[in-house]
């Protein structure tokens, strides 16, 4: 007998065409088949998950079989220029101009610009990590692919779970500022374009401005990269302009007796202001996102990063400063802090463009956020965590059209209901939660190698980075104490976080250099990343660690019950065309058994 010609994973895409809606088109791994096998694998979920907590992607894997999954290729059409623009349009705007004059206002009073320098010199040394990751491994999956690869499936999932969450509050939180500064643009409150209820605090305003925003941003970025890049950089660029006259009519305005008293909630006020706005440097992740469609990633990457980050920090420091001097830290407005400034000294006209400004930076930053963040979602969905018809990019417009307006549905949902207090505090402690991660993971990427690290190199590595972790949230700790000896802890801590990174450096050879482009300083800088990212989380308040606790469990539940059979199932090549895999399962199973223990940092 003849044998049976199966048509081939394209052809049978082709054939089913791009928009699918069948349940085996979002749950097609064989756990999902029916209750009896959705039973099976629950009564299997401690051997699955002993299974995953050990399972590691490769470099290979990510660049190859997970990108296939996609059935379509990203277009390969943005440089250097895209990517730094795409920089200013990711950042500018947001935190800026939504969370300055809230945290000069409660937190750190003119010394709202060491809160920025703070945050800027912690957000560097992430953006280092990214830059080196993305050139290594140039996917759509930014900081989930990166986790996967070094510190296993299970810490990726939570990365995932985060990035996730990080997308949807972001976006939510700007889209609710942008109805704001509308408000203000035509002289009215905050408030009141809002719809007011009797639900509780925080969720009573309701903001159908803020849906049709997201709206029109996320189809906008569903028709083209180049296109949307396009539109940013004319955006970006006029918006460049209004920052600059920001700065100079702040200055001219400038009273240096505004900048008395400098620090009235003291040096922990700070700090806490610096974890709050460090959300307003949290769009440049995006960029490592964008590497599958950039042309030349080991060159575009590090200049469209280290660029635009490099000049944004200098750019927040200078607009603080300007609106700590042009009034009182009393009198800012928490809302539209720069908006209202101008009014305060005579410049009433200059409000509309500076709320003008930015409405067009909040714009450009939902732009590129629902372009960056889908894209981070497609490869999330490539490795089953979440349903893989959320993976599929469009035939004609090469984009993840199903995964935009899963991003944006989310974000619409959330930004009708929350305010940004609420939101603002939560996305912090998400983003800083993940840039820990990234270091971590860069010092495993640097420090070991399977195969190549030997057990005892591998333990020291582990109990190194326990330490550097360990000392950090040490000392953490010891700043938000009220004790008055707690400068004790900080000689013991701040000696042991130093103890475990020269560790790394002496009693663990390094396994792995980057090819292109690599973090300087290494591991003293990512060291230093995790010591200042567990800092800025430990200045967080309670609550947003509270809600923090609660969305991470909710998510661990989706993982227990749905995330592992389905990731457990397409490791094994348990679903069709899924052959490559198989392989891939095969050598992680056979390199379990010496894993060192390494995976489950």
């Amino acid at each position: 007998m003849a044998p049976v010609e199966r048509p081939s994973p394209d052809e049978s895409a082709e054939a089913r065409g791009y928009w699918r809606w069948r349940k085996d088109d979002f749950f097609p791994e064989p756990s999902f088949a029916s209750w009896a096998a959705y039973r099976a694998a629950l009564g299997a979920t401690p051997a699955r998950l002993r299974d995953r907590f050990a399972g590691r992607s490769t470099d290979a894997a990510e660049l190859g079989a997970l990108r296939r999954r996609s059935e379509n290729e990203m277009r390969r059409c943005l440089t250097w220029w895209d990517l730094t623009w795409f920089g200013f349009g990711s950042v500018i705007g947001a935190g800026i101009f939504v969370l300055t004059g809230q945290e000069a206002r409660d937190h750190a009073g003119s010394a709202i610009v060491l809160s920025y320098v703070a945050s800027g010199l912690s957000a560097m040394l992430s953006v280092f990590c990214y830059t080196e990751f993305a050139v290594e491994i140039p996917v759509a999956g930014g900081s989930f692919a990166y986790i996967r690869v070094e510190l296993g499936d299970v810490a990726a999932f939570v990365a995932a779970a985060n990035l996730i969450l990080e997308s949807i509050i972001g976006k939510a939180a700007v889209a609710r500022a942008w109805t704001s500064y509308l408000a203000s643009l035509i002289n009215k409150p905050a408030s009141a374009l809002r719809i007011h209820t009797s639900l509780a605090e925080g969720y009573n305003e309701l903001d159908p401005i803020a849906v049709a925003v997201i709206a029109v941003t996320a189809a906008l970025a569903m028709l083209s990269s180049k296109g949307t890049s396009r539109v940013n950089w004319v955006a970006s660029a006029v918006h460049v302009l209004v920052i600059a006259f920001v700065i100079v009519a702040g200055f001219v305005h400038a009273k240096p007796s505004n900048l008395t008293p400098f620090l009235p909630y003291g040096v922990p006020g700070v700090f806490r202001a610096a974890a709050i706005v460090y959300f307003a440097y949290g769009g440049f992740d995006n960029i490592a996102t964008m590497a599958e469609e950039t042309r030349n990633p080991s060159r575009d990457i590090p200049l469209g990063l280290l660029g635009s980050m490099s000049a944004i920090t200098t750019i927040y420091c200078v607009m603080a400063l300007a609106l700590s001097m042009m009034q009182p830290y009393t009198a800012i407005d928490r809302s539209a802090a720069y908006s209202a400034a101008f009014g305060s000294v005579g410049m009433r006209w200059a409000q509309y463009v500076v709320a003008l400004g930015a409405l067009k930076g909040m714009t450009t930053v939902l732009l590129v956020g629902v372009l960056g963040k889908a894209r981070y979602t497609t490869h999330i969905a490539r490795s089953h965590i979440i349903p893989p018809v959320f993976a599929l990019v469009h035939p004609r417009t090469g984009t993840p059209v199903h995964a935009t307006a899963l991003v944006a549905a989310a974000s619409a949902g959330v930004a009708f209901f929350s305010s940004l207090k609420v939101l603002s505090s939560l996305l912090s402690a998400s983003t800083l939660f993940i840039f820990v991660m990234m270091a971590t993971a860069l010092l495993v990427r640097r420090y070991y190698v399977r195969g190549v690290t030997t057990r005892t190199h591998a333990l020291r590595l582990a109990a190194s980075l326990l330490l550097i972790i360990g000392s950090s949230v040490g000392i953490a700790v010891c700043w938000g104490t009220s004790s008055p000896g707690r400068w004790q802890g900080y000689v013991v801590l701040v000696p042991a976080w130093a103890a475990g990174t020269l560790g790394i450096q002496l009693l663990v050879p390094m396994a792995r250099t980057p090819k292109v482009w690599g973090v300087p300083l290494v591991p003293w800088l990512p060291s230093l990343s995790i010591a200042t990212n567990v800092f800025l989380m430990g200045s967080l308040g309670k609550e947003a660690f509270v809600r923090f606790g609660i969305c991470t469990a909710v998510m661990l539940v989706y993982y227990v019950l749905v995330g592992l059979h389905a990731t457990y199932d397409v490791a094994h090549g348990a679903c069709a065309g899924e052959e490559d895999d198989m392989v891939a399962a095969a050598d992680v199973h056979k390199a379990g058994a010496r894993s060192e223990n390494i995976n489950m940092l």
